[in-house]
């Protein structure tokens, strides 16, 4: 903020040379005039005198002398001062900083010293004119989407699920792609709903799941609402997707640990074993016969290149629906391609299996930042349509270059 006002003082300063700077005084055009007028009298004196023309000489003499008397007046004549125009200094310099208040980023500097600063030891005043802050630029400013994240995660925080909502809501329709803000929403609405897992609030979460196959948020609400429901089997397979997401050993993998067990007795079923390893095995490698799917093998053409931390997505989606939400995902490492992969109902979005449709198209997107989605992808291959079956032969997948 320093230099800030520092460059702001010097622009003013540099304005007022062009309020203070002297002007030219008349007076030299006078002076410069009578030179003139009193060369071209002794020009034409010698030229009459040459000529003999008396007459004329005189003539001349007396335009001379009116030439000169006129100037005299004019000096004579009181003098009007002009408008002090170094008074419009302190009304620019005034101005510039009500016009900068208002249109510039003045305030969002205040926003973020605030967040900045915060502490355990902000007061709730303090706290309380930092959300009125955020809510007034958040509406001045719904471009910035930044300010309503913010007041989303406060409002979730102090258990103000209904307006949660609402701020998510208004991310989750500015950025749909994105998977956090879709997971996010679903999880105000079901937390605004009384904990029910609204419709709505579902397909918020199966399309940030469709986004991201590892969206912890998601995978977590759907686990949880599958259990409160008593669908134990679809919370295990949300849960078992979440726990290995986990360093094996942390706080957040025994508890996951601790309500698989829950969801497991529910069902009758022994515990698993513990294991400081959670398995890492890709759906290329199980039993094919179990159950209804397709296999591709993704490859990049001869001499292509890519990061070996770049993401590649693959998804299928139903070949005959113009709906564009897929049916099951796997998401993989550029370093692991060439690979082969087989997609069933294991790798089934939740509410939807690959077996119950009868051809899906797969898709391969290969992504440099970890986005899905073809506009955020380097390389694009799709094959299909494909019928899914117990027949493990894989149909060759071959990505291109992704061109506009």
């Amino acid at each position: 903020m320093t230099n800030f006002y520092l460059v702001c003082a010097g622009l003013v300063l540099l304005s007022s040379v062009f309020f203070l700077f002297p002007r030219v005084p008349p007076r030299a055009e006078e002076g410069d005039m009578a030179n003139e007028n009193l060369q071209w009298f002794r020009l034409r004196q010698r030229e009459l005198a040459q000529e003999g023309a008396d007459a004329l000489e005189e003539d001349a003499r007396l335009r001379l002398l009116e030439d000169s008397i006129e100037p005299s007046a004019v000096a004579a004549a009181p003098v009007v001062r002009g408008f002090p125009t170094w008074t419009l200094l302190p009304v620019v310099a005034v101005m510039a900083a009500i016009l900068y208040y208002a249109l510039g980023g003045a305030r969002d500097v205040i926003i973020t010293r605030q967040l900045d600063t915060l502490s355990d030891q902000t007061s709730d005043a303090e706290m309380g004119q930092l959300i009125s802050a955020l809510q007034t630029r958040a509406a001045q400013r719904p471009d910035n989407l930044h300010y309503t994240a913010l007041l989303g995660r406060y409002y979730m925080g102090q258990g103000d699920y209904t307006r949660a909502l609402e701020a998510y809501e208004t991310l989750a329709t500015a950025v749909p792609e994105d998977a956090q803000a879709l997971a996010y929403a679903a999880q105000a609405e079901y937390l605004a709903a009384g904990r029910q897992l609204t419709d709505s609030a579902r397909l918020r979460a199966e399309q940030a799941l469709a986004a991201d196959p590892q969206q912890r948020s998601a995978l977590g609400l759907l686990g949880m609402a599958s259990f409160e429901q008593g669908q134990y089997r679809a919370a295990i397979s949300y849960w078992e997707r979440l726990l290995a997401l986990e360093p094996p050993g942390s706080e957040g993998a025994q508890m996951i640990s601790g309500v698989l067990q829950r969801a497991r007795e529910a069902l009758g079923e022994p515990p698993a074993p513990v294991s400081g390893e959670q398995s890492t095995e890709v759906a290329s490698t199980a039993d094919p016969e179990s159950t209804a799917g397709v296999s591709v093998r993704v490859s990049l053409p001869q001499g292509a290149q890519v990061a070996a931390d770049e993401t590649v997505f693959v998804l299928a989606r139903n070949a005959q629906s113009d709906s564009r939400m897929p049916i099951a995902v796997q998401r993989l490492r550029a370093g692991q391609l060439p690979f082969t992969l087989r997609l069933d109902d294991r790798n089934s979005m939740a509410g939807q299996t690959l077996s119950s449709v009868a051809a899906v198209e797969v898709v391969a997107q290969v992504s440099p930042d970890g986005r899905p989605g073809e506009a955020n992808a380097t390389w694009v291959g799709r094959v299909g349509p494909l019928v899914p079956g117990a027949d493990s032969t894989a149909v060759p997948l071959l990505l291109a270059p992704n061109t506009p």
